[in-house]
């Protein structure tokens, strides 16, 4: 139980609905900043005072997956507020208070830094990103499925990349009875693919292969999918991006060519936000439970 415990919540997607649910659950108490949309659907819920005392009794905070832009600033649908972080308010917040995001970049990381509170980026652990593969898997085939005319089963498909996502995707278009290409950088992952009985490919030498792919499915959050890629593809072929923004495609080029490519950042958030949120807010809430401890000692 987290009983005693102040959490705040601040922006994100439908998959902070579940974490925060979770936290209710627990018997924190949460604070809301971005979620003023929601027509008061969290009655329990106190409005986070950037500004005010309840700043000084946070033991956490959770950004969305997406964590911040480049000025620190935190995406919310459901609000039309700026919530964006400083370096002051987080400095009033308790030593312990620790900040969860799914992801990190250079400014969170800076702002986190400069007020001296540990960041969490939860999309780096293992667990989450091997439980989050499985809507992602889901999301990318129901993609995949509505973007074309011809079936998966029987298609040649080119997964780039095999870390977490990239070998459960390899694995459910396999299964689904399509010819699978998967894109490497080292020999372990060669081998790993192997064995798995499927081809692959060297991603330092892309541009030697022959692209004639149905689906290109990108999980490289670098610019891989390039002019000299998009040009070999069929006209048909679909390139379905799941990097985090701003993807690792060239979209401009796909779409000069007729090429239909789809940035999908946070798919487990649009298609399963329960399940994902789910995910999330199981470790959150076993971290803050460390911190109890660490507290108490």
């Amino acid at each position: 139980m987290l009983t005693g415990f102040h959490v705040a919540v601040i922006g994100g997607d439908a998959r902070q609905i579940e974490i925060i649910r979770r936290l209710h659950e627990w018997d924190a108490q949460v604070y809301l900043a971005g979620f003023d949309q929601l027509n008061g659907s969290f009655t329990e819920c106190i409005d986070l005072d950037f500004e005010g005392p309840h700043v000084e009794m946070l033991d956490a905070i959770i950004l969305p997956i997406s964590g911040t832009d480049e000025n620190g600033c935190a995406d919310g649908i459901f609000t039309n507020r700026s919530l964006c972080l400083q370096v002051d308010w987080l400095k009033k917040t308790p030593v312990h208070c620790q900040i969860y995001s799914g992801i990190a970049n250079d400014t969170l990381q800076k702002i986190a830094e400069d007020a001296d509170r540990k960041l969490i980026p939860l999309m780096n652990r293992d667990d989450i990103a091997i439980y989050n593969s499985i809507p992602t898997v889901e999301g990318t085939i129901m993609m995949a499925i509505q973007h074309t005319d011809f079936t998966i089963h029987g298609s040649n498909v080119s997964i780039l990349g095999l870390g977490r996502v990239g070998m459960s995707l390899a694995r459910a278009f396999d299964q689904l009875g399509a010819k699978v290409t998967v894109g490497v950088r080292s020999t372990a992952g060669a081998a790993r693919v192997h064995e798995m009985g499927l081809e692959y490919m060297d991603m330092k030498d892309l541009d030697t292969y022959d692209m004639n792919f149905d689906y290109l499915i990108n999980t490289v959050p670098a610019p891989v999918v390039d002019a000299s890629i998009i040009k070999k593809l069929p006209s048909h072929a679909l390139i379905l991006d799941l990097a985090s923004k701003p993807g690792g495609t060239d979209f401009r080029y796909a779409e000069k060519r007729g090429i239909k490519a789809i940035l999908l950042p946070g798919l487990p958030g649009l298609v399963a936000p329960k399940t994902a949120g789910k995910i999330v807010a199981s470790v959150i809430c076993k971290e803050l439970q460390e911190i109890d401890r660490k507290v108490e000692e």
